[in-house]
Formats: structure tokens, sequence, C-alpha cells
């Protein structure tokens, strides 16, 4: 049917406890990337602490302190 959502969904080819310091580094950042994309897509904001305040990310740029 047109307009149905379809999910891919990605394997990992080696076991992330086996990949090295700078495979680590750049799998953690691409984590956050599809995790703020897909928050976005779905309208939601992406919360997070920093320096000891609860912040929620808006797609506009926005960020508004909750805590």
């Amino acid at each position: 049917m047109e307009g149905d959502i379809q999910f891919k969904i990605g394997r990992r080819t080696n076991d992330p406890r086996s990949i090295t310091p700078e495979e680590r580094s750049k799998w953690q950042k691409q984590l956050a990337v599809n995790a703020r994309d897909y928050l976005f897509s779905i309208g939601q904001p992406l919360v997070y602490k920093r320096d000891g305040h609860i912040i929620a990310e808006h797609k506009d740029g926005r960020l508004q302190v909750i805590r």
C-alpha cells in the first residue's frame, strides 16, 4: 500500500565489546544523531541533563530548561 511506514533494522557486523576505542566513539556519536533525528521526526524534543539542569532541545533549535 502506498503511504505505509516501513522500518529498516540495521545489524552490527561485529560485537561492540571487540571494537576499537575509535570505532566505539564513532558508533556512539552515530547513535546520538539517530536518536535526535528520530525524536525530531515524531515532534518530540531531545531531553538531556547538562550542568545539573534538565534541558529539552527542540527541532527549531530552542533550548528549554525544564529543571
